[in-house]
């Protein structure tokens, strides 16, 4: 059973960085892909970035040029680096791994809040 456990968020004003942290049990890290999802209050959850086994990544236009992903095969951990954070950004920020077997596990999420 694969755990995964998010750490790093916080409240930072406007302007501000966080990063985050999404640490996974288990041998299958190197294999699997990764993502950064958020759910802001009576909204859907949304895929902010992604990270492949192989390195490649994608993110949302509406954090590009400010979020960057990135991940440690020794650590089995991924991170989410933000900078230029903005009040919209407020939202719970969830990691999902993804295997090449097809399973998908998601952490509990960590709390990311924006304001002035």
């Amino acid at each position: 059973q694969v755990q995964l456990v998010e750490s790093g968020g916080g409240s930072v004003q406007p302007g501000g960085s966080l990063r985050l942290s999404c640490a996974a049990s288990g041998s299958i890290f190197a294999f699997s892909t990764m993502d950064w999802y958020r759910q802001a209050p009576g909204k859907e959850r949304e895929l902010v970035a992604t990270i492949f086994s192989g390195g490649s990544t994608n993110s949302v236009d509406s954090v590009k040029g400010r979020f960057t992903i990135s991940r440690d095969g020794a650590r089995n951990t991924v991170y989410l680096q933000m900078n230029s954070l903005k009040p919209e950004d407020t939202a719970v920020y969830l990691c999902r791994m993804r295997t090449i077997g097809g399973f998908v596990y998601w952490g509990q999420g960590t709390q990311v809040t924006v304001s002035s």
